[in-house]
C-alpha cells in the first residue's frame, strides 16, 4: 500500500527538522517495506515570499488528498506588520478548519537523561508521562464576532462551544485514556464561565460511557500550578482550545524543551502532524534546532495517521538510543547538529 504525505516545511528551522523528518520516515519505509510517496509544498511565510497566500489553494488541495500531512514550523517575523488575516499563521488556522482536525494530542514525558534540563527537580519530574488533548477548531480562536475597532480603541473576541464539539473530543480523550492510564482530568473554568460549564456538562455525560475511565475536573489555574508541582499526576488531559494551549506548552517546559514536543491534530480525514517548537527565526539556517519533535511528530503521524504502530514504535526507539549515546542539541546543553542528530536516528532504525 501506498501512503501518500504531504510535507509542509514552512518557516524558520521548520525546513531543516521536516529534512531530518523525511529521512527518518524514508529510512522506516525501507525497513518495513512501505512505500512512502511525499510531495512539499509552500505554507505560511514562505508562500508569501513567494508572491502566493499563506495557505496557497495548490497546497490545500495536496493536503486534503493526502493521507497525512507533515508540518514544519509556521510564522515569519518579516510578515509581523500585515492584518492577522494574512500573516503566515493565518494558513495554519484555516488549514486545520479545511482538514477539520479537531483534537489536538500533546505528548510530554520526562526522557532518561534530560532530568537536569528541567526547572524541576528530578524527583519532582520523575515518572511524567501525559498528554494534552486540546480541542482545535473552536473557542476564542475561532469564534463570531471578533474584532479590533481601532476608531473607538476596543476589541472584541468570542468564546463560543456546542455540544456537539464538546462530546467529540471528549470521546478522544477517553477511547486515549483506555490505552494508557485510564484517567482523564477535563480542565475548565466553571466556577466564571458560561462555555465552562457547558463543557463540564458534557464530559461527565460522556464520561458515563466510559465506566472503566476515571474522570475528575480541575479549574485551570489550579491545573496550571499542579503542573508545575506534581507533573507526574496527570494522564490525559482534556481541555478547550485557549487552555490547552497554553497548559501543553507549560507541559512541555517542564519536561525541558519545547524542542522536544510533537503534536497530532486529528479528525475524519487527513491528520496533520507538527512539533510545538514554531519557526524559531533567530537560529533558523544555522543546523543548530532541535529536531525530535519533528521526529517524533512523524512517529504519531505513522501510528494515529496511518496506523502503523510498529513503524512508529521502531521511530520512537530510534530517538530514545540518540539521546541515550549523549547527543545533544544546543536547547538541551549540547553542541550535536540538526544533521548529526538526525542521521543518528536513522542509523538506530
Amino acid at each position: 500500500m501506498a501512503y501518500k504525505v504531504v510535507l509542509l516545511p514552512g518557516d524558520g528551522i521548520g525546513p531543516e527538522v521536516i529534512r531530518e523528518a523525511r529521512r527518518a520516515l524514508e529510512r522506516i519505509g525501507g525497513t518495513f517495506q512501505r512505500d512512502f510517496t511525499f510531495s512539499e509544498h509552500l505554507i505560511g511565510g514562505a508562500a508569501l515570499k513567494a508572491n502566493r497566500p499563506p495557505l496557497p489553494a495548490s497546497t490545500l488541495e495536496a493536503a486534503m488528498a493526502s493521507d497525512a500531512v507533515l508540518l514544519g514550523a509556521v510564522g515569519d517575523p518579516a510578515f509581523d506588520h500585515l492584518p492577522p488575516g494574512s500573516r503566515p499563521e493565518s494558513a495554519l488556522l484555516a488549514l486545520r478548519k479545511s482538514l477539520g482536525v479537531f483534537a489536538n494530542l500533546r505528548p510530554a514525558r520526562a526522557w532518561n537523561g534530560l532530568e537536569d534540563n528541567s526547572p524541576l527537580k528530578k524527583e519532582t519530574l520523575a515518572g511524567t508521562d501525559m498528554i494534552v488533548v486540546r480541542e482545535l477548531l473552536g473557542g476564542l480562536y475561532y469564534g463570531e464576532p471578533r474584532e479590533w475597532n481601532r476608531a473607538t480603541d476596543q476589541a472584541i473576541n468570542t468564546l463560543r462551544y456546542a455540544r456537539p464539539e464538546v462530546e467529540r473530543v471528549a470521546r478522544v480523550a477517553f477511547d486515549l485514556a483506555r490505552l494508557r492510564g485510564k484517567r482523564v482530568v477535563s480542565v475548565d473554568k466553571a466556577n466564571v464561565l458560561e462555555t465552562s460549564q457547558l463543557w463540564r456538562a458534557v464530559v461527565n455525560d460522556v464520561a458515563k460511557s466510559y465506566p472503566d475511565v476515571q474522570l475528575t475536573h480541575e479549574y485551570v489555574d489550579a491545573c496550571a500550578m499542579k503542573l508545575a508541582c506534581a507533573p507526574a499526576s496527570f494522564d490525559v488531559v482534556l481541555t478547550e482550545n485557549l487552555f490547552g494551549d497554553i497548559l501543553s506548552d507549560e507541559a512541555g517546559a517542564i519536561c525541558g524543551s519545547l524542542g522536544m514536543l510533537p503534536s497530532a491534530s486529528l479528525g475524519a480525514g487527513p491528520g496533520l502532524f507538527e512539533p510545538v517548537h514554531g519557526s524559531a527565526p533567530t537560529i533558523a539556517g544555522k543546523n543548530i534546532a532541535n529536531p525530535c519533535g519533528a521526529l517524533l511528530s512523524a512517529a504519531m503521524m505513522l501510528r494515529s495517521g496511518l496506523k502503523l504502530d510498529a513503524e512508529a514504535t521502531a521511530l520512537e526507539r530510534a530517538v530514545e538510543a540518540a539521546l541515550a549515546s549523549g547527543l545533544r542539541t544546543a536547547d538541551l546543553g549540547g553542541t550535536t547538529s540538526t544533521s548529526e542528530f538526525g542521521g543518528a536516528v536513522v542509523r538506530a532504525i
